[in-house]
């Protein structure tokens, strides 16, 4: 017993188990003349889910595949109290009422005896659970059916009070009650048992009736019950179950034509399995066949192109991908009418290639045509519309519009919330999008909370080393360094990395994004020896996989650009930074936020060579474009304030410079958290400005902030330790605490030995600053 909310009855589930003869091969339910579209309302014509993840994205294309499907047939129970029903044998059914005869558990089962039922059309055995073993052309579904009367006015009555048969429960149904998947799943593992968990759904719910006539248009009415419960399963994103199924089938059949039809479906399911060089191997059998005995134009062959470029585009190969989705498309274009919901399927292809491709432009223009179509031929709540809105929304976001991504992603959840699984891998991927919105905007606890809902339903629902679960890791990871937790941050890049090596080709585009976060950590860890390393294979492989102007390549080289300037090595630093800006300016929007990025990078190495002039001036557009693309509070939007008073500090206008520093703390006490070594710069910096208005008393005890935080945050030989340490040490020598500045200056130079190269221009400064204190002493 439970409740369905908080001011519903308490209701309770009751079983009923059918079988099914191998030439009906459909799930039916006991005596029921109505097909009831329960299973129906989670198939729709089927597709291939593609992923994009590039440090947290996630994109998906609908791929239409134009083998036959079916529908499924399902069945229906409830009751208001708690009531449990035995079954009963030697029962003869009436043919017109819809009834249902429950048990009270699977126990009952095991008894040989079983009854027959007949209607006017169709004969189904209720059976043991042992006979069931024996029927090596049967299946037997277990359906446990829940309703809130307060959510459906659907008639229905116990009736055993009026039974002809002693001791006989009997449940009676409405026939228009239709019902909705809420679980499937094998029992006890085997796979001639099934477990169907349903609950009612509103009987005068048009859009679920617009839903289901849609449904039924996109399904396939000759295909026989086990290929049609193979493609529920998918659909329910059970991949695993449908491959039992599947293979079975495959072990079974001798006809070519059922052959080349099964390698598809298990083509289709190694894609969705993550595992590539299989799926491509499948296609690559039921495309064969199909070019072997159908014209060149014929729209099974489009379906063929679409999955095969569907494989082409994950393992990283775009110009082929690009090349069947375009011979997938020309087919439809000459077999289909304009508005036809599987040029749409055709269109988002298209458009995923170009958003991988970094062409956001054109990947833009064809998910709109997808979605002009869905709008004028599919209901509002179909899936499809539900990917055509995540495609969009995800443009939307690396274009830095992110309220129009968010926009989109929230149009697209409420569908796949209604209409799939609590479980299935496309909610995770629009869980993933709304968190990488949520992260871009400087709001880390929201877009942790959603990329941890991705995680669980990815961990769920996925293979261990799929890579869509590497994406999940990837984003959650990303947040913990955001957040300056950089050992639990490395925890899952690792994790990461290990599916991707395990899954794709070694040099597969979704490895950068891995070894660029990995890469990260590192640098801000103060290992910039293996930061570069990993760096370096995430340019390698980019350099390959994408054109010149990729955005991609413009972060890759910035990446370089940063531990080349933490390492102080500027020429060096400003040629990959340049690198990047040049990349950026041609490939993003003017108001980028990766733009302002570059600028500010190029910004960095300007005043770091002592060129304030143009330092400030690449800090101000950077900061000009942060104003128009990000909200007040955004933590990059204190990093641009930082830079800027830092310049005015080395210019000498410490009004103007304590203005930008004010501005840099107040942003990051709101965003970050209290330890968060970016909120020690920032104590840092207002130290050092009141340091150089003559206020030691006041710089120390920012300095003291800051030192306390890093000591907190950071490894005991971090570079930035080192420079608290110095900072410290010199403000108690202005104050004529020579012994307490020496311990300071010792400690800043044996950090420094430890992490930073022996040439870096830091450390004879700090080693002079030693000395002249002991000499002091």
């Amino acid at each position: 017993m439970r409740n369905v909310n908080q001011s519903a009855s308490i209701w309770s589930m009751i079983p009923c188990i059918t079988t099914h003869k191998r030439k009906r091969m459909c799930i039916i339910f006991c005596a029921i003349t109505v097909i009831l579209l329960v299973l129906v309302t989670a198939i729709a014509t089927p597709i291939v889910i593609i992923m994009k993840k590039r440090y947290s994205t996630t994109e998906k294309s609908t791929v239409t595949t134009m083998e036959k499907r079916s529908t499924a047939i399902t069945e229906r129970k409830t009751t208001k109290g708690h009531s449990s029903f035995p079954i009963n044998s030697n029962t003869k059914w009436k043919p017109n009422p819809v009834i249902i005869s429950a048990v009270n558990d699977l126990d009952r089962l095991h008894s040989p005896i079983g009854i027959y039922i007949d209607d006017d059309s169709r004969s189904i055995y209720v059976a043991s659970w042992g006979g069931v073993g024996q029927w090596n052309k049967s299946i037997a579904v277990l359906f446990i059916m829940t309703i809130d009367p307060k959510q459906s006015t659907a008639a229905f009555a116990l009736i055993h009070d009026f039974s002809a048969i002693p001791g006989e429960n009997e449940v009676l149904f409405s026939m228009h009650s239709v019902f909705r998947i809420q679980d499937i799943k094998q029992i006890k593992g085997n796979i001639k048992l099934f477990e169907v968990k349903l609950i009612l759904t509103s009987d005068n719910d048009k859009d679920l009736h617009a839903l289901t006539e849609q449904i039924r248009k996109e399904s396939f009415s000759d295909t026989e019950g086990w290929y049609r419960l193979g493609l529920v399963l998918l659909k329910l994103g059970q991949n695993n179950k449908a491959e039992e199924i599947y293979e079975m089938l495959l072990d079974q059949t001798t006809k070519e034509s059922e052959k080349a039809r099964l390698f598809h479906q298990l083509g289709w399911i190694k894609y969705n399995q993550g595992k590539y060089e299989d799926a491509m191997r499948f296609h690559e059998k039921s495309l064969a066949f199909k070019e072997s005995t159908l014209s060149p134009e014929d729209p099974g062959l489009a379906s063929s192109y679409s999955n095969t470029g569907a494989v082409y585009s994950n393992i990283g190969d775009y110009p082929k991908a690009l090349s069947f989705y375009e011979m997938a498309l020309a087919i439809k274009q000459q077999a289909l009418p304009p508005n036809h919901p599987d040029l749409a399927s055709s269109y988002s292809n298209i458009g995923l290639v170009h958003s991988k491709m970094g062409d956001y432009q054109k990947a833009l223009a064809y998910y709109e045509k997808a979605l002009s179509i869905q709008q004028q031929s599919l209901p509002p709540n179909h899936h499809d519309l539900a990917s055509s809105y995540n495609n969009i929304g995800l443009v939307y976001s690396k274009m830095g519009d992110y309220q129009k991504a968010l926009s989109y992603y929230e149009k697209a959840l409420p569908i796949q919330q209604q209409s799939l699984p609590p479980h299935h891998p496309d909610l995770a991927m629009s869980y993933n999008n709304i968190g990488l919105v949520y992260f871009h905007i400087g709001d880390y606890s929201k877009a942790l909370s959603y990329y941890e809902k991705a995680l669980d339903i990815s961990q769920q629902s996925l293979p261990s080393n799929h890579p869509d679960l590497a994406s999940s890791y990837n984003n959650v990871g990303l947040v913990y360094s955001k957040m300056g937790d950089y050992e639990k941050a490395l925890s899952y890049y690792e994790k990461a990395l290990l599916i991707k090596q395990q899954s794709l080709p070694p040099n597969h585009p979704d490895l950068t994004s891995s070894y660029a976060n990995i890469g990260l950590v590192y640098a801000n860890i103060g290992d910039y020896s293996k930061a570069l390393l990993h760096y370096e294979k995430d340019v390698e492989i980019s350099q390959r996989s994408f054109p010149p102007n990729h955005p991609n390549l413009a972060s890759s080289y910035n990446n370089i650009g940063f531990v080349y300037s933490k390492m102080g090595d500027y020429e060096k630093a400003l040629s990959y930074y340049e690198k990047a800006l040049d990349i950026s300016q041609q490939s993003l929007p003017s108001n980028h936020p990766d733009l302002a990025s570059s600028y500010n990078n190029v910004g960095l190495v300007y005043f770091r060579i002592a060129d304030y002039e143009k330092a400030l001036s690449y800090y101000e557009k950077a900061l000009t474009i942060k104003q128009q693309s990000l909200p007040p509070n955004h933590p990059n939007l204190a990093s641009s304030y930082a830079n800027i008073g830092l310049v005015y500090v080395n210019i000498g206008d410490y009004s103007k410079a304590l203005l930008h520093y004010e501005k840099d703390v107040e942003i990051s006490q709101q965003s970050l958290p209290p330890n968060h070594p970016n909120l020690a710069s920032s104590y840092n910096s207002i130290a050092f400005v009141y340091s150089k208005m003559g206020d030691y008393e006041k710089a120390l005890s920012y300095y003291e902030k800051a030192l306390l935080i890093q000591q907190q945050s950071l490894p005991p030989n971090h570079p930035d330790l080192a420079s608290s340490y110095n900072n410290i040490g010199a403000m108690c020598e202005n104050t004529k605490n020579y012994l307490k500045a020496c311990s300071f200056y010792e400690r800043a130079v044996q950090i420094g030995e430890k992490s930073l190269p022996a040439n870096h221009p830091a450390l004879p400064q700090r080693r002079k600053n030693l000395e002249r204190v002991k000499n002091k002493l």
